[in-house]
């Protein structure tokens, strides 16, 4: 029988060896290709990043595929090369939320592909620090949970950062349970170390499956996987890239109460993208604490077609009961009805911040 494999498998590999030697040849010289491009951009001092043109070419090779690779492969092995490709233009530094193995790194991999310096703040608070002072190229931050709401500290920041939003990414969300013992019963875990929002998201099953269980929260879920790497007792909620990064085991999989729960980022940083006639505009907003004050803030979105996505508030802390709204728009801001918009706005509005436009996410 491995006689009669190995026969029909033979011409096959042989097929695939000269597509790969063929693929390689066609990569170097893309590769060439990008190196010229960087030298023209170095000429005219262009940034090298340029996301709303990465999307362009991704949806362009999408609609050029005929299968059976899905439209997600597609972005997913185009990134990488992507990325290879400006890190023979100039290496780039991302921050984002540690330690290794977060959701956070792991969005900063789905945008900007591997081949780009990871560095890993403690907090959110210093991933903005890090890409305001110039340490790194850029940030990706979470805003949303399609679970828990909003990352109020990432809001927060939002308002005092000079840095626009350039991108954002669309992350699922899968949590396991992870151990440090392959085979480890649920009944030998005293306690669950996760983020909050983990634990939250989670809460359901950990009620039904380890109802005794002690919910510690830490810093990050990565956090709680080093901590189960080295306690014993000790469980980590966390997610696939951690339990590869601290060598833990699963003794449950896919555990979150929602299984359509996502994580919304932005990435900060970078140049402001141009219109790619599917973009997001995000701004901060605050307005008159009077009757109707709202209402008339949103008037010229309605008066120029232009549609609201998300609307949240955060306090002003003023001690006043003032607010500052969080407003994303579809368009961009250089689009001709929402740059209509804007202008109203900014004259209507007693405060007013254009966090940025950017390509929305898939």
């Amino acid at each position: 029988m491995d006689n009669e494999l190995d026969r029909r498998l033979a011409p096959l590999r042989a097929r695939i060896d000269e597509i790969d030697a063929a693929l390689i040849d066609l990569l170097n010289q893309r590769a060439r290709v990008a190196l010229e491009v960087g030298e023209v951009k170095k000429h005219f001092d262009a940034p090298v990043f340029r996301p709303e043109r990465e999307r362009q070419v991704i949806e362009r090779l999408q609609r050029l595929g005929q299968g059976p690779l899905a439209n997600e492969h597609v972005e997913a092995i185009w990134r990488q090369i992507m990325s290879a490709s400006r890190a023979i233009e100039a290496p780039q530094a991302v921050a984002y939320l540690g330690p290794e193995g977060t959701f956070s790194e792991q969005a900063a991999l789905a945008y900007f592909g591997d081949a780009t310096d990871r560095v890993a703040a403690p907090s959110i608070d210093e991933v903005f620090r890090a890409v305001e002072s110039g340490a790194v190229d850029f940030a990706v931050v979470p805003v949303e949970n399609s679970t828990e709401g909003v990352v109020s500290r990432t809001l927060d920041l939002l308002l005092r950062t000079t840095r626009p939003i350039t991108g954002e990414v669309s992350l699922p969300i899968h949590h396991h349970l992870l151990c440090r013992d392959a085979g480890a019963e649920l009944a030998s875990v005293a306690r669950v170390c996760a983020h909050p929002q983990a634990l939250a998201q989670c809460q359901h099953w950990l009620s039904q499956h380890l109802p005794n269980a002690e919910r510690v929260p830490v810093s990050s879920n990565a956090e709680g996987a080093r901590r189960a790497a080295i306690e014993a007792g000790t469980a980590a909620i966390a997610g696939e890239r951690a339990l590869q990064r601290y060598q833990l085991h699963a003794a449950a999989r896919m555990i979150q109460d929602d299984p359509h729960n996502r994580t919304r980022f932005y990435v900060l940083g970078g140049t402001p993208p141009l219109s790619t006639g599917r973009d997001q505009t995000s701004l901060i907003l605050s307005v008159r604490h009077e009757a109707g004050a709202v209402h008339r803030m949103l008037a010229p979105l309605a008066r120029h077609g232009v549609s609201m996505n998300r609307f949240e508030s955060r306090p002003a802390r003023s001690g006043e009961w003032e607010y500052y709204f969080y407003v994303d728009v579809a368009g961009h801001a250089n689009d001709q009805e929402v740059a209509a918009a804007l202008a109203d706005l900014r004259r209507d509005v007693l405060f007013f911040k254009l966090l940025g436009s950017y390509p929305r996410a898939q």
